[in-house]
């Protein structure tokens, strides 16, 4: 009776009706299963609200489709697929209830749906996959969807669902760009073998696809390229970079529509942020691309900024976005000098193109009004005019002043206030993990503005718009952001750099503008601050060189700031001075000369890798180290404590003299003559270390004139 109906269903709502009431009361299987085949008619022909869905889960729940999907024994005469089949058409109808999508009964059968994606496919079992589809669709709208697909192996059933050409395929992909959409770390961390094997497949396409299918492919392919790992570890991924680039190229070397190149643009840019220049050959034809790629991004930024449309700027946001990562990596090419892509013709070319695009960008920020200033666009201005300000320093330096007052206002208002614009991915070629501070656009400004207060009017603009007191509350916040990070087996994170560079800055106001420290009582918090961190710092052999700026900048504020109160001879004033004369006094040791039997002076072994940078800063030091010895009566007898005098005359005593250059010679005699000069018990130590003879040894004449004064 119930097949009958199953063929010819009559009044459609009544005959589902009794159906739905057979399922509830059945009293053996035969009657349920062909009541079954009404109500799987009805769900495929889509006939279905979805009141009467519930319905049929009501009547039947998830014990039957579960029997259904288990069973191995079809009826006689059906394909071997049949009840698996009748158990997926019901999920699927189950699924078009958000609720019943994310029920557990649901997530356990996500194996079950990627087995069934993986297995040889034939036109019977074609509506089989369709209902999978669609259960996995749905289970990727819930909550806790998209952790279970990844978890449970998803992905890779859809990587091969699509390598594989497999019905559904398009389905495949989709699923996939949703499923890297929400969780792209993690499904490159469990199945980057077969998200490769997409990319092969799709790069693949790209090189030898001749139609627009290329050019949507554009708006595809950046899904399946990651920051981490790097393509450029995996063979695989070698492979599919070459394709990339050689696409690229054919398509970036013809004549393009606006809609053509935009999505080709945004590829570029997507391989830049991930792979840097790595995935550009060098030669002749990897020069000509990168310097193509470089002045189509400053055509187009320079098109959509120079005279703005705000609603033609509104739609070219994200391509002009994608053409400064590009314009990034113009200028650290054009700066590259070990293995060089670019000649140096094609270097000044660039620089002219670049600098032109940057009056762009420049104009475009001076119309800014204050209400735009949440907008991530113009964060992501700011930023790359950042880094054009830290690299270039000599052009655009009328405009560059003239748009400051507006750089402190912007860097101040999202600092003070906090923004949602530098939460939003921004184009970056270095990882900008570790800054702790969401609202962090001074981050990008800072190397541009330790160049611009070396110079005395824009440095002067600076100080009357407030950027002093806002780069001392910035470094404090910094300070508790980088105390705050766990250890990490990173060299420098953003913080760290952070730090390092508003000390730049400070330290050219501490030469250039002096009185400008004694006035402002910020830099007394500045003050008190440094001297709390050196001793922490320190003893970390990963922080040496933010140690030595911030041991610099401290010894030449101290000069300044003398009389303040946090400096009379308090705990942390000592303690600082302390660290402070560790840093400069363990620089150097005895060591073997390989060319003589004599001991050479040489780097001890814990500054060696990090001299380069620190080698400035503890020249600097020493002077202002000179300098604060008669101005704390208290500082001898801490250098006394530290036995440094001692140290010093056993290394100058033991090593050839040879070894010892100049500048080195004359740093240890300007402390070695203030200490002689303010402590008679430091002069009574540097004597009673022959200090006399090895003086006259390294011609340090103003030294042995004070030792042998009375």
């Amino acid at each position: 009776t119930y097949l009958a109906m199953a063929s010819d269903c009559g009044d459609g709502h009544s005959t589902l009706k009794r159906c739905l009431g057979v399922l509830r009361d059945a009293r053996n299987d035969s009657e349920q299963f062909a009541a079954l085949l009404v109500v799987t008619k009805a769900v495929k022909a889509g006939e279905l609200d979805s009141k009467t869905r519930r319905q049929i889960f009501d009547a039947i729940g998830f014990t039957f489709p579960n029997r259904l999907l288990t069973s191995r024994q079809p009826p006689a005469g059906c394909p071997e697929h049949t009840f698996r089949a009748l158990g997926l058409t019901l999920l699927a109808c189950f699924c078009t209830d958000p609720e019943l999508a994310g029920h557990s009964q649901i997530l356990n059968k996500i194996p079950i749906f990627n087995d069934i994606l993986v297995s040889p496919c034939n036109p019977d079992s074609r509506s089989m996959i369709d209902d999978v589809y669609q259960c996995l669709s749905a289970v990727m709208a819930t909550t806790r969807g998209p952790r279970e697909l990844v978890t449970k192996g998803t992905v890779s059933a859809l990587c091969q669902a699509y390598v594989n050409r497999s019905y559904g395929s398009d389905r495949a992909l989709t699923l996939l760009l949703g499923l890297l959409a929400i969780a792209e770390a993690k499904c490159w961390q469990r199945d980057a073998p077969h998200l490769l094997a997409v990319l092969s497949k799709l790069s693949d396409d790209f090189l030898k696809t001749e139609d627009m299918t290329k050019f949507e492919l554009c708006e595809v392919l950046p899904h399946f390229i990651p920051l981490s790992p790097p393509l450029t570890q995996d063979s695989q991924g070698c492979k599919s970079l070459h394709r990339l680039y050689k696409g690229l190229a054919d398509i970036l070397g013809s004549k393009l529509s606006q809609s053509q190149r935009d999505p080709a643009l945004k590829l570029a840019a997507c391989l830049v942020q991930a792979c840097g220049s790595e995935w550009i050959p060098a030669g002749s034809a990897g020069s000509k691309f990168l310097a193509l790629l470089v002045n189509l991004a400053c055509v187009e930024v320079r098109l959509t900024l120079e005279e703005p449309d705000p609603l033609e700027v509104e739609g070219k946001k994200e391509v002009v976005t994608a053409c400064y990562v590009l314009i990034e990596m113009g200028i650290q090419e054009c700066l590259r000098e070990e293995k060089p892509l670019l000649e140096d013709v094609q270097k000044v070319q660039l620089m002219r193109i670049m600098e032109e695009a940057f009056g762009a960008v420049i104009f475009y920020l001076r119309q800014v009004k204050e209400e735009e200033l949440q907008d991530p666009f113009i964060f992501a201005s700011v930023r790359i005019l950042g880094a054009w300000m830290a690299e270039e320093t000599s052009s655009l330096k009328q405009e560059i002043c003239e748009l400051l007052p507006f750089l402190v206002h912007y860097a101040k208002k999202l600092f003070k206030e906090g923004s949602p614009a530098a939460r939003l991915p921004q184009p970056e070629l270095v990882s900008a993990e570790g800054s702790g501070l969401p609202q962090d656009a001074l981050r990008f400004l800072l190397p541009g503005f330790c160049h611009l207060t070396a110079e005395d009017r824009p440095r002067d603009i600076l100080i009357s718009e407030g950027a002093p007191a806002l780069l001392c509350e910035y470094f404090l916040h910094q300070w508790e952001v980088l105390i705050s990070e766990p250890e990490s087996p990173t060299p420098l994170t953003s913080t760290e750099m952070s730090l390092q560079t508003a000390c730049g800055i400070f330290l050219n106001l501490v030469v250039t503008a002096p009185d400008l420290i004694r006035r402002d009582k910020t830099f007394s918090s500045l003050m008190e601050m440094l001297l709390k961190s050196l001793p922490l710092l320190l003893p970390q052999k990963d922080h040496l060189v933010l140690a030595a700026n911030i041991a610099t900048l401290g010894l030449m504020m101290a000069r300044i700031l003398a009389s303040s109160a946090v400096l009379q001879g308090t705990q942390s004033s000592k303690e600082f001075f302390g660290a402070a004369i560790r840093f400069l006094s363990q620089a150097h040791t005895a060591q073997a000369d390989p060319g003589s039997d004599s001991l050479a002076a040489a780097m001890s072994p814990a500054y060696a890798s990090a001299w380069a940078d620190v080698r400035e800063l503890w020249f600097l030091g020493m002077q202002a180290l000179a300098g604060c010895v008669p101005l704390f009566p208290w500082l001898p007898q801490a250098v006394l404590q530290a036995r440094w005098l001692e140290s010093l005359s056993e290394l100058l005593t033991r090593v050839a003299p040879a070894s010892v250059d100049f500048e080195l010679v004359a740093a240890f005699q300007g402390v070695l003559v203030e200490l002689a000069r303010a402590s008679e018990a430091c002069r009574d130590v540097i004597l009673s270390h022959h200090g006399r003879e090895w003086a006259n040894l390294y011609g340090m004449a103003a030294l042995e004139q004070r030792l042998s004064e009375q």
